[in-house]
């Protein structure tokens, strides 16, 4: 399974990619929605791990634009975001998001969640 992580921040876009080379996943990276949406679009992953607050295009706005593009359309994304409220998954829920990861991440939980979305 080939998993896009998209992250401005290089520790976590570091850390998010050990752990998933480490549970058997191929990974692509992004630094912004910007450039998540030409990575998508040329390597068309599995999976979209899609940090909300970026320079350039924020994950929202690039999310909306995966989803509305034909080809990545179907490609599950996953909110990755610092700010969680108690409103956020209903908010990512209706931004189209197939669900969401809070930050800082619970190493166990992180790998068990994409390994869901794995069907593992």
């Amino acid at each position: 399974m080939k998993i896009l992580v998209v992250e401005d921040d290089a520790v976590n876009r570091k850390l998010f990619g050990i752990l998933l080379k480490d549970a058997g996943f191929e990974t692509l990276e992004a630094v912004n929605g910007k450039q998540a949406i030409s990575v998508a679009i040329e390597n068309m992953p599995d999976l979209i791990l899609m940090d909300i607050q970026m320079p350039e295009l924020d994950g929202i706005s690039a999310n909306r634009i995966l989803k509305t593009t034909g080809a990545t359309a179907k490609i599950p994304v996953i909110a990755l975001t610092a700010f969680a409220m108690k409103d956020d998954g209903e908010r990512f829920i209706s931004e189209k998001f197939d669900g969401y990861i809070s930050k800082p991440v619970n190493v166990r939980e992180f790998v068990n969640t994409i390994k869901s979305f794995a069907g593992e």
